[in-house]
């Protein structure tokens, strides 16, 4: 692949007025301003407005859910570009890092996403506190088990993902466990999943992850098994 690689930036949000200025400037500028696209849940807030004032375009989700979300952008987005950069709307995850995924998808034609590890010497003890850090990690550990996808941080949300491999994915997953489903939508693409460490900041606004979530997840990871 000659010249720089195009890339498209997915942000789904809800109610994420803080994060969303910061996220979506920090991303504009690591990337050289790329398309961003807003994916919204209806937000009460100044989320919607925030994101049109930094140039980002602004779709509205049908439904509820990051899944929802992810599927209403797949539909809305120009999939002739050569990466689809997925990341979340509370400034959590540092566009720093995407420079250096991209590298690897480019060096390696095998790979069909890099991910970013939050579960790494630079954790954030503030940002992954007891209760979310040992969730995630007994959700991973049933994730590399039942599905066979061997990965440190399943359910990150900062990934890199090969266009190709978006174009015919009809996401089923409706919520958080949309993260799931992309592992394996890759896997079955014929690719293999690079992690790379990333530091994780303290989310700006309210944390919408829960316990109903964690179950969400986990139903996921027993039905990717079957398919």
């Amino acid at each position: 692949m000659q010249g720089i690689p195009s890339m498209q930036v997915i942000i789904a949000a809800l109610n994420e007025e803080e994060g969303i200025g910061l996220t979506i400037a920090e991303f504009m500028d690591t990337l050289g301003s790329p398309r961003v696209l807003v994916v919204d849940g209806r937000s009460t807030d100044r989320t919607v407005e925030i994101a049109r004032n930094m140039g980002a375009d602004v779709v509205l989700q049908d439904g509820l859910g990051k899944g929802d979300a992810l599927a209403k952008a797949l539909e809305q987005s120009d999939l002739a570009v050569d990466y689809v950069v997925i990341t979340d709307a509370d400034y959590t995850y540092p566009a720093e890092y995407v420079p250096g995924m991209i590298r690897i998808l480019e060096k390696n034609p095998d790979v069909g996403m890099v991910c970013g590890n939050r579960f790494n010497s630079h954790i954030n003890p503030k940002a992954l506190h007891s209760v979310f850090y040992f969730g995630n990690r007994l959700l991973a550990l049933t994730h590399n088990l039942l599905n066979g996808v061997s990965l440190n941080d399943p359910l990150t949300g900062l990934r890199v993902v090969r266009a190709e491999i978006l174009r015919n994915w009809k996401v089923k997953s409706k919520g958080f466990d949309v993260e799931v489903e992309l592992n394996h939508q890759v896997e079955r693409e014929g690719f293999g999943i690079v992690e790379v460490p990333i530091k994780y900041r303290d989310r700006l606004g309210e944390k919408k992850l829960g316990i109903r979530h964690g179950v969400e997840i986990l139903r996921r990871m027993m039905l990717e098994t079957t398919y």
